[in-house]
């Protein structure tokens, strides 16, 4: 019988973090363990604490490891392998600080909301690899400081499209005197950050985010889709607003994935975006870049740095709407019915829908 590894004790940021089973496999392709993981997260500790500081943040835990044929627990099956945390665990230590966010449900929780690079360390010790935060900050819940544009590759099309895209984003940023961030996703994705003043609601954020996606699609309609039924969208780019709705959030700068690779949703230059490949940033080479290039995420950090305004985007919407008759479109399901809110019926099923 094998003999099982003591625990392992870290010195984090003047904490001791104690990681247990720390030669338990994360990911097997790899050979990586969660010692690995975790001194990972702490090598990276100058990026991702910034990405979570006092931000609300949703934990994705995978205690068993990332292996073939693990399955995610979902709302209607909680069996899984891995699964999102919201609440705080149980038995965290005390210097785990928490922020109270309250859910479209109208339900509330203490999620973890990072102080340290300890509690980071912590929640890799429990099997998280990807941190979720929100684009909030725990002395302020209710208004967003992050706009965050998920270009989403659809069937057909990859990170090379979607890296194309992006600078068209940050044109039409640039137009509205905003500036924005680039990272990969980890996957095939590419993710924008604004940094924004937080004086609006989710629903204002959310309807300067689908302003942008339909200036975007009038721009390359044949690359660009900001249609939410999948049916509909073809092989191009999506442009995913409900990221910027209430409790959907993005995996946070230096954040590990869960695929063979244990590729990192790391942070770019502009232009280095074109020549890049998401499995050129991993568990083993991001902290090198960071070492070397910086946190290019700094900016977006809570306190950071200008702040933009996103009056210029809701003015668009407006225009949309009066010029164009392009109001608010659908939530996830998950969703109470939003006022203004078309119809939230898959087009092939909508009986009422012109033939």
């Amino acid at each position: 019988m094998a003999t099982k590894a003591p625990a392992v004790e870290l010195e984090v940021a003047g904490r001791t973090v104690r990681v247990t089973s720390p030669d338990r496999v994360v990911f097997p392709a790899r050979g990586l363990t969660k010692l690995d993981v975790v001194q990972y997260f702490v090598a990276v500790g100058d990026g991702i604490l910034p990405a979570l500081l006092h931000r609300p943040t949703t934990l994705e835990r995978w205690p068993k490891g990332v292996f073939e044929g693990a399955v995610m627990a979902t709302r209607a099956d909680s069996r899984g392998d891995a699964f999102y945390q919201k609440r705080v665990p149980k038995g965290a230590p005390d210097y785990v600080e928490t922020a109270t966010i309250a859910f479209p449900s109208g339900r509330t929780a203490d999620e973890v909301a990072p102080t340290e690079l300890a509690v980071v360390a912590w929640a890799a010790n429990l099997g998280t690899i990807t941190f979720h935060p929100w684009p909030v900050t725990r002395d302020d819940v209710e208004s967003p400081d992050q706009l965050r544009i998920d270009l989403d590759p659809q069937p057909g099309t990859d990170f090379a499209d979607a890296a194309r895209v992006a600078p068209h984003v940050r044109e039409i940023l640039h137009e509205m005197g905003m500036e924005g961030y680039p990272k990969t996703s980890g996957g095939r994705g590419v993710h924008v950050f604004v940094p924004i003043q937080p004086r609006w609601t989710f629903t204002q954020a959310r309807r300067a985010t689908i302003a942008l996606g339909r200036e975007l699609e009038r721009r390359l309609p044949d690359e660009v889709t900001i249609t939410w039924w999948k049916e509909e969208r073809g092989r191009k780019i999506f442009v995913d607003y409900n990221q910027m709705a209430r409790d959907r959030t993005i995996a946070s700068a230096y954040s590990i994935r869960p695929n063979p690779r244990a590729t990192v949703s790391t942070p770019l230059r502009w232009e280095e975006l074109a020549d890049v490949h998401p499995d050129d940033f991993d568990v083993a080479t991001v902290p090198a870049r960071l070492a070397e290039v910086g946190d290019l995420f700094a900016p977006l950090a809570a306190g950071a740095g200008d702040r933009y305004s996103i009056e210029p985007l809701l003015e668009l919407a407006d225009r949309d709407e009066r010029e164009h008759g392009a109001g608010d479109l659908p939530y996830p399901p998950e969703y109470p019915k939003m006022p203004g809110e078309p119809k939230r019926v898959q087009p092939s099923r909508d009986r009422d829908r012109p033939r």
